[in-house]
């Protein structure tokens, strides 16, 4: 397959519930979404990074290092939504959207991510990474579980432990199965994004709160990938002083 040109779009959205303004918050003297550019920018398959956000202060803080910013409606409902409002201003065959609380996100991740798409025909629809889970965050709602099909295509996406496990003790679980957690970045296909707003409303995305289930409820494919790169993501004050540390 040629070369498919890739575009990665990190949402910044300012109003987090759990951790207020956190794209913005300092960590080793820039703030968090710099480091989350600066890492998408170290992919070496990656064409152009760009940040879209619903905060004039977020704007300001990326055009002065010099970066790709666009504002969008502070109604859009999710990253996924935000890069909608945005895509006739991006150029690409590949839209990756990376989220903006992912500071140490290993830029292998996303290369990863970009030659599945190469190597793929027909080309997916969407491609995204799994890393295996075996301990007690099987159950904790933030770290989302994916079960997946023998050709490693979604089954669905829960916050909730999937696959049930009958006649067992819960905290017997990791033992007995393998649990695919989600690792929170996403490829597109260019097409899908322009699909969007047609597509149906999903009352599992509503139920889960997970934008990727309106896809799959659609009948669109979502291929996922092994990997062992798992970025943490910031949702809490302790998760920000636990990414502080490897600046130290």
């Amino acid at each position: 397959m040629n070369s498919l040109k890739t575009i990665v779009v990190i949402p910044a959205r300012i109003g987090s519930s759990r951790l207020p303004n956190k794209v913005l918050a300092d960590i080793n003297g820039h703030p968090m979404i710099w480091h989350v550019y600066q890492r998408c920018l170290q992919s070496s398959k990656v064409d152009e990074v760009h940040i879209a956000t619903d905060s004039e202060t977020v704007v300001a803080a990326v055009q002065s290092w010099g970066g790709k910013v666009w504002m969008t409606n502070s109604n859009c409902a999710s990253g996924t939504e935000r890069i909608v409002a945005i895509l006739d201003q991006l150029d690409a065959d590949i839209i990756v959207n990376v989220q903006g609380d992912q500071p140490l996100i290993n830029p292998e991740i996303i290369d990863q991510l970009i030659e599945v798409f190469e190597k793929t025909e027909p080309l997916p629809d969407i491609v995204t990474p799994a890393c295996a889970i075996q301990d007690e965050k099987i159950f904790d709602p933030n770290l989302v579980k994916i079960t997946r099909r023998h050709d490693g295509y979604a089954l669905y996406f829960s916050r909730h432990p999937i696959p049930y496990i009958r006649d067992i003790k819960t905290e017997d679980w990791p033992k007995k199965t393998t649990f695919w957690g989600h690792v929170g970045i996403y490829g597109y296909r260019r097409q899908v994004l322009e699909e969007y707003h047609s597509l149906p409303q999903s009352p599992l995305e509503e139920s889960e709160k997970l934008e990727q289930l309106r896809f799959l409820q659609a009948g669109k494919s979502i291929l996922t990938f092994v990997t062992e790169n798992y970025p943490i993501s910031v949702d809490t004050i302790a998760d920000l002083e636990k990414v502080r540390q490897f600046f130290i």
